[in-house]
């Protein structure tokens, strides 16, 4: 059995765990905010939410002076998510939980003896909580392929155990689109302003939730500054996409902001973009546009471009085609299932109690009740 704690900011974190459930050997359950995501393969756990009621940042001490990164004082919330979270943890027992992502569940589980593998995130990540929830994780789960991201300010211990997977899109374990979202991308002889059928050429725009909204005044723009051009807008206060496949494989450049899912999906699509850099924690989203510019992917950029920028963006997007993608990984979703199998394989620990109720371990030594460990 494996765990799965998905994080509610945003939908990220719960398609990308919903992508990888998908793909184990092992039965999974997820525990998080919420119902269950869409697909989700197999059984759930509602967790009370932490914010809710809201949280005074300034009065509640958060952080605990610094040390973690959400444990409000005295939330009932809090209290009941994490009671939740023991509870299944003595229930099932789990070979492993994976924590996509949260320092605190981090700790939490292993303080209780679960491994833990923590979810890997772009940006700067070497402060203390971070540190700490690395540490105790048995495996760092990174979304991007090998060299996206060097980490020359890692220690050796965390990127020894660093498994650097490729962009894990939910589409990859959609049932497959009637139009095929990998095929290379018109070319401009064949398709837009000057071909042969005179259509306009069309942008897809993908945009999150929990992020920056997307503003009417900014979309005018950008249409005004780029006539021949269509823009279909999916996210940020917009209807969500009827079928995300194939209008990935429509558009000629998709512009979507950095997140991990969304340029998983787009490198899964081969599609020429534009990849706009969001604020976030840590300059996570800044990492991974820097990322995609280096290896010359996608064309990139900070924040909502002015209007007069979009007809060089769109133009460099369509320079540098889709096919780059393929640098962005194959089958993220089956290479971090593997690996989440062989850890889970090699960390199954079966218990067997002897008369006198001492529980011995095939490579540990015996464990007699009510004796104290490591104290």
């Amino acid at each position: 059995m494996i765990g799965y704690y998905l994080h509610h900011q945003g939908s990220g974190h719960r398609r990308r765990a919903t992508a990888v459930a998908r793909r184990t050997r092992h039965a999974v359950t997820g525990l998080g905010s919420g119902p269950a995501p869409e697909g989700w393969p197999g059984d759930w756990v509602e967790l009370a939410r932490d914010d809710d009621p809201p949280v005074d940042p300034e009065g509640a001490d958060v952080t605990a002076r610094g040390v973690l990164h959400w444990v409000p004082l005295h939330h009932p919330g809090l209290l009941r998510r994490h009671a939740q979270l023991l509870a299944w943890l003595e229930q099932a027992r789990p070979e492993l939980l994976v924590v996509d992502v949260s320092v605190e569940v981090c700790l939490l589980a292993r303080l209780c003896g679960v491994p833990v593998v923590v979810g890997g995130m772009p940006g700067r990540r070497t402060d203390a909580v971070h540190a700490l929830g690395y540490d105790v994780a048995e495996a760092i789960l990174a979304p991007w392929p090998a060299g996206a991201h060097p980490r020359d300010d890692w220690p050796a211990r965390w990127r020894l155990k660093t498994w650097e997977v490729g962009g894990i899109s939910a589409l990859a374990a959609a049932p497959p689109s009637p139009t095929d979202a990998s095929a290379p991308a018109p070319s401009r002889a064949t398709r837009g302003a000057g071909g042969p059928d005179g259509a306009a050429r069309q942008v897809l725009v993908l945009w999150g939730h929990g992020g920056e909204p997307l503003h009417p005044a900014q979309l005018q723009q950008a249409r005004a500054a780029t006539p021949g051009w269509t823009w279909v807008v999916r996210g940020g206060g917009h209807p969500a996409s009827p079928d995300l496949p194939a209008e990935l494989s429509r558009a000629d450049v998709v512009v979507c902001h950095a997140g991990q899912g969304a340029v998983a999906d787009v490198a899964l699509a081969r599609r020429p973009a534009v990849v706009l850099a969001q604020t976030r924690p840590f300059d996570e989203q800044v990492a991974t546009a820097a990322a995609l510019s280096r290896l010359g992917i996608a064309a990139t950029a900070d924040g909502w471009p002015d209007g007069p920028r979009w007809p060089g963006l769109l133009s460099r997007a369509l320079e540098l085609g889709g096919q780059a993608w393929s640098r962005w990984g194959q089958d993220g979703p089956g290479v971090a299932a593997g690996h989440l199998d062989a850890l889970a394989d090699s960390l199954a620990r079966p218990v067997d109690v002897d008369h006198e109720g001492v529980a011995r371990t095939p490579t540990g030594p015996a464990v007699h009740p009510g004796v104290e460990r490591g104290a």
